[in-house]
């Protein structure tokens, strides 16, 4: 196994401009002295980051959506999600909201999963998950430019589809994974 330590590959940012401003993703071009004494270009996508939520029933479902996602040109099955209001939102908060705007559930017991980094290669972007349980129905609100389809999978079942490739969204694999791991052992 090579050298555990961070600190003889770490880089430093010595210069940074903004090139792009948009409106989930902004782009900056910074120049990071590496650790040889050269320098190199970077370019990073800034994302606010996002909370999303497996949202499981007292009969073991997990409610997900259906939405169409322009980047890849097709529809994908995904837990509910979505991105904070501002950087320093809490992330819970943005979960429940997320939850109950896309499906109109709500939940009574709430477990941080873990967070995870999405393309460290080219963004920051950061995205909190949870488990939602003690679930009660209620009246979906999604955004005017969002639509959606939502789906009940048994948990069992979400698995197996995980197992064979299709479902390619990470954060739902990731979140589907994890919650199946506490809840199932």
């Amino acid at each position: 196994m090579g050298n555990t330590d961070s600190a003889n590959i770490m880089e430093t940012t010595i210069d940074s401009k903004r090139v792009f401003d948009g409106l989930i993703l902004h782009i900056d071009h910074i120049t990071n002295r590496l650790p040889n004494g050269k320098t190199a270009p970077r370019e990073i996508a800034r994302h606010v980051g996002a909370s999303a939520v497996v949202p499981v029933d007292a009969e073991g479902n997990v409610w997900l959506v259906k939405q169409f996602r322009a980047p890849i040109d097709r529809v994908l099955l995904e837990v509910p999600a979505g991105k904070l209001d501002a950087k320093d939102e809490d992330r819970l908060l943005a979960a429940k909201r997320e939850l109950q705007e896309e499906t109109g559930l709500t939940a009574a017991s709430w477990t941080h999963l873990t967070d995870i980094v999405t393309t460290p290669g080219f963004s920051d972007e950061l995205i909190s998950l949870y488990l939602a349980r003690d679930l009660s129905c209620g009246q979906s609100h999604p955004d005017e430019d969002e639509f959606l389809n939502v789906v009940r999978i048994p948990l069992h079942e979400l698995m197996e589809m995980i197992a064979r490739g299709e479902v390619p969204d990470s954060k739902t694999v990731c979140a589907v994974m994890l919650a199946d791991r506490l809840i199932n052992g």
